[in-house]
């Protein structure tokens, strides 16, 4: 092989090289950047323990009914913004939350029961959670 020769395999390899790696960090860096904005469902879930509709107290799958209804609520604060302090659900804007009560058999006052579903379309929540113990651990709501 002459000069010439090993130069251009050289430099062909060189740029092969260049165009590899560069392909390589467009695609991490395209995914992360996915990744960052759109977390994924199943990250959610896993983050969560489940709980079934139909496992809910049945004034729980009341109030999942009239989420779906649009209403009416027993309390004044259903439907209100809930603020997740606790970040204990994933981190979405302020307002996107909403929490209602789940009557507790017994107790004159509001309790610890609540789900609270987030979504743009409060009729239409994209997920739903129940807390039994006013906001300390949540479980996500299925079918």
């Amino acid at each position: 092989m002459g000069l010439k020769q090993v130069r251009a395999h050289f430099i062909s390899t060189r740029e092969v090289a260049i165009k590899a790696f560069a392909t390589m960090l467009v695609v991490a860096l395209g995914t992360v950047s996915v990744q960052a904005r759109y977390p994924d469902a199943s990250t959610v879930r896993s983050n969560h323990a489940v709980v079934m509709v139909s496992s809910l107290p049945v004034q729980g799958q009341e109030v999942m009914s009239r989420i779906r209804q649009g209403g009416p609520f027993r309390h004044d604060k259903d439907g209100s913004v809930f603020g997740n302090r606790e970040r204990l659900l994933p981190g979405e804007k302020r307002g996107y939350y909403r929490e209602y009560t789940v009557s507790t058999p017994g107790v004159r006052h509001r309790g610890a029961r609540r789900i609270v579903c987030g979504g743009l379309k409060p009729r239409v929540p994209e997920a739903c959670y129940y807390t039994e113990d006013h906001y300390s651990s949540f479980r996500l709501i299925v079918q």
